[in-house]
């Protein structure tokens, strides 16, 4: 995919979670079984990345199951992390940071400053990183910062298999895009919570899943069907570096 076409879906994401950062903050809720099977994969006093975390609901879902955890979350929504920042006061036993990073520019991961991590969560994300080759970068930019023995957590939406989220499914047209210099699997969804938005979603599915493992010298240990209404909306993947894990 062309530089230019990426960062200019990657413009159409930042302009949504920007405009709809309350709206879309109100129907993230702490509730859902799926997290909590992520959160009971951290260790006690264990150190947690979060990319994409929104307004930091993890950091919460931390706070009430697991005791000391040091947790970084990172968004490139700074409306985001402004409302992650002001709820963060509430928790009492998780030690939190946040900051506004854009997982599109290379020198991202500074902000880690060398830092390892026993769980890297990638939430929600993956999809919306235009282009193949910066989804294969982000994965291989955070192998590096896996503690030993530590999970990466990525989930992905299958919005193509139920019709609910189907009929978000819109013409590139809405947002003045010729489809010509996409990918196979890139879509425009729409949103109609408190406005009218759209957000680019790339379909990744396990069959991509298996080769961004692979591709990025990981290994998939376990995939399962998780979260939305269906309660399988989500494809989760576990992953590890293999030179962690016994042999």
């Amino acid at each position: 995919m062309d530089p230019a076409l990426a960062q200019r879906l990657n413009e159409i994401n930042q302009a949504f979670y920007t405009d709809f950062a309350t709206a879309f903050a109100d129907s993230r809720t702490l509730d859902q079984p799926e997290l909590s099977r992520v959160v009971a994969l951290v260790p006690p006093a264990g150190r947690v990345l979060d990319l994409g975390c929104g307004h930091g609901r993890i950091a919460h879902l931390l706070d009430r199951q697991s005791a000391a955890a040091t947790y970084l979350g990172l968004d490139f929504s700074a409306s985001l992390v402004r409302l992650a920042e002001d709820w963060a006061g509430e928790l009492e036993r998780v030690e939190a940071g946040f900051a506004v990073v854009d997982l599109l520019d290379p020198q991202w991961p500074s902000v880690l400053r060398g830092r390892s991590f026993d769980v890297i969560l990638i939430l929600a994300v993956l999809h919306h990183i235009p282009a193949y080759t910066n989804r294969l970068a982000t994965l291989r930019q955070l192998r590096d910062h896996l503690a030993p023995r530590g999970r990466l957590v990525i989930s992905t939406w299958q919005f193509t298999d139920h019709p609910r989220m189907r009929r978000k499914i819109v013409p590139w047209q809405r947002v003045g895009l010729d489809p010509g210099g996409l990918e196979p699997g890139d879509y425009l969804l729409d949103w109609k919570r408190g406005g009218l938005g759209y957000r680019y979603c790339h379909l990744v599915d396990r069959a991509e899943l298996e080769r961004l493992a692979t591709d990025s010298g990981m290994i998939l240990l376990e995939t399962y069907r998780a979260g939305g209404r269906e309660g399988d909306l989500s494809l989760f993947g576990l992953l590890a570096h293999p030179l962690h894990e016994p042999r």
